[in-house]
């Protein structure tokens, strides 16, 4: 592996979390959206990851005595949370209330929300702490041949 196989690395993963920092600020952003351009509350933005690499778990394994080394994150897909309901509260003054005088609010927990941000911000920092010692790896690197 090359030092700048590293910088990759970290620079996906650096990527793949500012997403889903963007995703996580817009279901935090909608939390109280009753109406989309559907005519339905908003619903909760989840990102996915995978690996960059398409290489299958039994082929690493079997090549571990090689010095096999993984080629970053991506983003594979940003779903929907169609598993929890929408949140509903008694307002029949509201103009979104149903015929029972109840209002469909988004699945979005902002607690979730924002424990979420928290993993993805320090995620995010790790990768930039791992880009900086690869870095400073290289610096260090070229001064010997000084």
């Amino acid at each position: 592996m090359s030092i700048f196989s590293s910088f990759d690395i970290n620079a996906s993963g650096m990527t793949a979390e500012r997403l889903r920092l963007d995703v996580i600020s817009q279901n935090i952003a909608n939390s109280s959206t009753t109406r989309t351009g559907d005519g339905t509350p908003y619903r909760r933005k989840v990102v996915t990851f995978a690996p960059k690499s398409n290489t299958a778990f039994a082929n690493i394994l079997s090549n571990a005595h090689s010095s096999y080394t993984g080629s970053g994150v991506k983003v594979s897909s940003i779903v929907e949370d169609t598993s929890t309901d929408f949140i509903k509260k008694y307002d029949p003054a509201h103009p979104d209330a149903d015929e029972d005088g109840y209002v469909s609010y988004p699945n979005v927990n902002t607690i979730t929300e924002m424990t979420n941000m928290i993993d993805a911000s320090r995620a995010y920092e790790a990768n930039i702490t791992a880009f900086n010692t690869s870095k400073n790896i290289a610096l260090k690197g070229l001064e010997i041949g000084k």
